[in-house]
């Protein structure tokens, strides 16, 4: 088995068809699949943007927000590792999911992943005060990191508008 990216549209397929509780997500920062020695797709992750506003700046975390296999043994687990090897090459400070209370994490202890303890649930409103769906389950969660890269000073500086950002040509 090997590990391949995915388009968004060819990991929500996935989803789509395996997935016990979630729909197919709407963006990502990236999608990875796990494929057999014959091509066949066994699993998929979609990896994006922190769900939760006070999870961390969208720059310095990643979230695992789907993760699904046809429970081909590893799949998961290497999903989550390649997850966090791809966040890590990217520059994150740290990759993080959630999973059912229910669930017991051994594919994300298997990858080296630590437990951040019980996390959420419930009702909550979305900060224009419309309702959360509720075609996903509300109860608790437990919340699962991997820290990827040393913290860096948030505050980046970028050049003026009307910087001169042309580069000098050699002489050939």
């Amino acid at each position: 088995m090997r590990v391949v990216p995915l388009e968004l549209a060819e990991a929500n397929a996935v989803v789509a068809a395996w997935h016990r509780h979630h729909k197919p997500c709407v963006g990502h920062r990236f999608s990875l699949g796990v494929i057999d020695d014959d091509g066949v797709v066994r699993g998929a992750a979609i990896v994006g943007r922190p769900v939760a506003r006070l999870a961390g700046l969208p720059r310095e975390v990643l979230e695992v927000t789907r993760l699904v296999t046809d429970g081909t043994k590893n799949a998961c687990s290497m999903l989550y590792a390649a997850a966090a090897r791809t966040g890590r090459q990217l520059g994150y400070l740290r990759v993080q999911t959630y999973i059912l209370d229910e669930e017991p994490g051994t594919s994300l202890r298997a990858s080296g992943w630590k437990s951040d303890g019980p996390s959420g649930g419930g009702q909550w409103k979305h900060t224009d005060g419309k309702p959360r769906r509720t075609d996903q389950p509300t109860g608790l969660k437990e919340r699962w990191s991997l820290e990827l890269n040393a913290p860096y000073n948030p505050d980046l500086t970028f050049p003026p508008a009307d910087a001169d950002l042309s580069q000098p040509t050699l002489p050939l």
